[in-house]
């Protein structure tokens, strides 16, 4: 089958993939659930090629996105909810109502606040239709403080929307070191779930201490996915070093011992330390010549 710039092929190709006997094994056995966090990270894709400024790799990032998006609808149609056609038909009769001041017949000068208010609008008359059309029994979520915070979001981000809503009515701690005992504390009990090998313990006194750490980074004014990016980077690049000292000697990976690579992590540190030093500028003196 010849690549094509026409939509169809594309859902045609998802189509064969997930025909069973003749499909691909793996698309076939895959889920809602088991294919939502790639969707999520091709989502992260396309926003590492944006923030990288590369445009080639953000067209393919982008056709992956997409990719998720006919995956997704394929299997609602085999299940007979909705086909891709709907959603395109859904998305684009929400952007058509959404923006009368664009597609609409209307005179008159449209300013940012009338905009502003009409979207507002119209995006509670949609909450209420979708509140319409819940199937007959389903009760509607309890309403919480909470409610707001969308779910869809990543979990550090979440975390943090979740802990300035509750901090918005008295919910929180007054001081980081409050906070950073609290860290401690989920530390203590993760070593304690070690003791007892369960693994869901362990996962729920690890999700625990996540949480405590995003309340610190929130407590001291710091965004805990950048923060994150950095020491990802960092580690990559002292990893790296590793790689590299150990490639000049013509040595693998596997041939180093643990303290091996752990000296050569020291190293790279250390070099990191040097080269901030020496970009440190040069303290002047008031009044003297800075030539």
């Amino acid at each position: 089958m010849p690549a094509s710039r026409d939509i169809k092929a594309l859902l045609d190709i998802m189509a064969q993939l997930r025909t069973p006997g003749s499909g691909c094994p793996w698309d076939l056995e895959q889920t809602f659930t088991s294919i939502a966090p790639y969707t999520i990270e091709e989502a992260y894709e396309v926003t590492d090629a944006i923030a990288r400024g590369n445009l080639a790799d953000l067209c393919d990032e982008l056709g992956d996105l997409l990719l998720q998006v006919v995956f997704h609808a394929r299997m609602a149609e085999e299940q007979g909810a909705f086909a891709f056609g709907d959603v395109v038909e859904a998305i684009t009769r929400k952007m058509i109502r959404r923006h009368p001041h664009v597609f609409a017949d209307e005179n008159g000068v449209i300013t940012p606040e009338h905009v502003e208010g009409a979207w507002e609008r119209i995006k509670a008359e949609e909450k209420a239709e979708r509140a319409e059309r819940r199937p007959p029994g389903e009760m509607p979520a309890a309403k919480s403080l909470l409610s707001g915070v969308k779910a869809g979001q990543p979990a550090l981000a979440r975390a943090m929307a979740l802990q300035r809503k509750a901090s918005s009515v008295g919910f929180d701690w007054n001081d980081p070191r409050e906070v950073l005992r609290k860290i401690r504390e989920e530390a203590d009990e993760i070593e304690m779930a070690l003791d007892c090998s369960d693994a869901k313990e362990l996962e729920g006194e690890t999700g625990d201490l996540l949480f405590a750490l995003v309340n610190l980074a929130r407590h001291i004014g710091i965004d805990p996915d950048l923060a994150l990016r950095g020491t990802n980077a960092k580690f990559e690049r002292r990893f790296a070093h590793i790689e590299h000292a150990l490639s000049a000697q013509r040595r693998s990976l596997e041939s180093a011992s643990l303290a091996e690579m752990d000296a050569l992590w020291d190293e790279a540190k250390e070099k990191e330390k040097q080269r901030e030093r020496q970009a440190e500028p040069t303290d002047v003196q008031p009044g003297r010549d800075r030539r």
